[in-house]
């Protein structure tokens, strides 16, 4: 297996830390458009895991926003597998790359949504992800596979999904993601500062536009972003955050494969966090339409959402400045397979001091980047296999939750995982 991972910001850069040490690949070659990012991730596994483990690494530039540049570059180093660590806004030319360099293909967020034109806070539009599926047709014939939304939400929470559907229910009432997290960020005087755990262009993708719920009789259907708030109980010390509905591919992506009456997705944002999305929604900075701006230089065209991003500390950066945890998880409630009602989360947490310690990764983008990793090393074994435009449900959950949970001594990822009964 050659891997080629695009981006190496924060999740691309973890993900290169945590292949690091494994060794079920040939090489990996991180790229990204300022090839000096990837290149200073190669030096760190260099100084932490010495020249032999680094000598499997590559840095390379890419441009992600251009199809025949990203085929080219997998071609160059005959790359297996392409892993697309970057904003969603790059899915489709990644995607289309991969293929035409006939690669297999992951990815942790999937192809963007449009709102309904005139009904946006009832019905879907373009949904997330509906770009891919309808290319289906041309990952089959190529026989090649593209495992989409296999990070951690999406991803992890599919996984648990299909695990809860095989071993723990005989009927599924919903399947309901709920993540949230008590992660506290300071500056240099020790006051708590507003600094976004992940990508702010994703989340004001995430969080302002409609939030996609399915029901088996209505089918998928929108409702006004943060709607539906009702606070959960979060294990490991987290406790109860308020959490509200948020469009996301889990919600996309089990129904596909897995029987429930209901599925839906919520995030612990908190009053604070939301209020600030409404704020830059209110004044046009959430926009990916280019406006004219007037600078030093002369006139220049710029979309909003690029300086807002521009503004805040980068992700990948606030790590030693970042304390607490945070919870990846699923509330399944149903029938069990004893025919009794049940209500069980399974969850995952990730603590800032250890991904830190451990990785130099702050704990969102390392939970982020673990599971594509390991979803690459089942591929690799062969214990996954499949061809088409296939979720992480696709796929037994059984061999995944058993690697990430069996220590590092005995192979494994030495993570474990929680399935709290409610």
């Amino acid at each position: 297996m050659r891997i080629l991972i695009v981006g190496a910001g924060g999740v691309g850069d973890a993900i290169a830390k945590i292949a690091a040490t494994r060794s079920f690949y040939e090489r990996v070659v991180l790229t990204d458009y300022d090839a000096s990012r990837a290149e200073r991730t190669v030096r760190w596994i260099a100084e932490r895991h010495g020249a032999g483990v680094a000598g499997r690494f590559a840095a390379a530039h890419i441009d992600a926003s251009d199809p025949e540049k990203v085929a080219a570059v997998a071609r160059e180093h005959g790359a297996t597998h392409v892993m697309n660590a970057v904003e969603p806004k790059f899915v489709q030319s990644i995607f289309a790359g991969a293929l035409a360099a006939g690669a297999d293909y992951l990815d942790m967020a999937m192809s963007l949504s449009e709102p309904h034109p005139t009904e946006p806070y009832e019905k879907t539009g373009v949904k997330l992800g509906d770009d891919q599926f309808a290319q289906a047709g041309d990952w089959e014939a190529a026989g090649r596979l593209a495992l989409v939304g296999m990070g951690v939400e999406p991803g992890l929470s599919d996984v648990f999904a299909r695990y809860a559907v095989d071993h723990l229910f005989s009927a599924v009432d919903e399947l309901g993601v709920r993540d949230g997290a008590n992660l506290v960020v300071r500056n240099e005087r020790g006051e708590e500062v507003f600094a976004p755990s992940f990508s702010i262009w994703t989340t004001l993708e995430e969080c302002l536009n409609p939030p996609v719920v399915w029901q088996r009789e209505e089918g998928w259907f929108t409702t006004a972003p943060f709607s539906e708030p009702e606070v959960f109980d979060f294990p490991a010390g987290i406790g109860p955050v308020e959490c509200v509905n948020v469009e996301h591919e889990e919600v996309l992506l089990m129904p596909r494969w897995l029987d429930a009456q209901r599925v839906t997705f919520k995030y612990g944002l908190g009053a604070e966090f939301i209020g600030v999305l409404k704020t830059i929604e209110t004044l046009g900075m959430a926009s990916t339409t280019p406006i004219r701006v007037r600078s030093a230089a002369g006139p220049v065209e710029v979309a909003p959402r690029d300086v807002v991003a521009a503004a805040l500390p980068d992700p990948a950066s606030i790590g030693p400045r970042m304390e607490g945890k945070t919870c990846a998880g699923l509330w399944v409630t149903g029938t069990g397979k004893d025919g009794a009602p049940r209500s069980t989360y399974l969850y995952h947490v990730a603590d800032n001091a250890d991904t830190m310690r451990d990785f130099d990764s702050q704990c969102v983008v390392w939970q982020t980047a673990l599971n594509p990793v390991i979803a690459l090393e089942l591929l690799a074994t062969g214990a996954w296999s499949g061809v088409g435009v296939l979720g992480p449900e696709a796929f037994d959950a059984k061999p995944f939750l058993d690697l990430m949970a069996r220590p590092v001594q005995a192979g494994g990822y030495g993570q474990e995982w929680g399935a709290e009964d409610r």
